[in-house]
């Protein structure tokens, strides 16, 4: 069986971003060689997130919108983890809704996806450097 790793680094300018990495997933499958299997894909950050949906702009402010109302960035006060000097307690929470990670099938050598489903990368927290770790085994 053959395992391939593959980091991306992001360091978004603003606070919150959703990122399209399929183009840069689909190259780490064909850079690993693997015909058939799984592709891991995974935030490295406890307040960044990776997950499968439609790219399309009205979602994605849909997505922003409905966030912030679940975990409102203000006042930083309401949370107890911003009590350590903190100020992204939103964001631990906006990264758990939205997830750690997916898992896509591998068939002859393409992510096997249903319609319209394309990976990304979500950001909570930005302003600074974070990592998604791609992990891609098979055969």
């Amino acid at each position: 069986m053959k395992s391939y790793r593959k980091e991306l680094w992001f360091n978004t300018p603003g606070r919150v971003a959703f990122i399209n990495i399929t183009p840069q997933i689909e190259e780490a499958v064909r850079e690993s060689g693997v015909k058939e299997g799984l592709c891991l894909v995974n935030a490295m950050h406890i307040t960044a997130s990776v997950f499968i949906n439609d790219d399309e702009p009205g979602l994605h402010q849909d997505y922003r919108d409905w966030l912030e109302e679940l975990a409102p960035h203000e006042p930083t006060s309401r949370y107890r983890h911003n009590r350590t000097g903190e100020d992204n307690g939103d964001a631990h929470l906006k990264r758990q809704i939205m997830g750690r990670e997916v898992v896509v099938a591998i068939t002859d050598g393409r992510l096997d996806f249903g319609p319209w489903e394309q990976i990304f990368y979500g950001e909570f927290d930005g302003r600074r450097p974070k990592r998604v770790l791609m992990k891609i085994i098979g055969e």
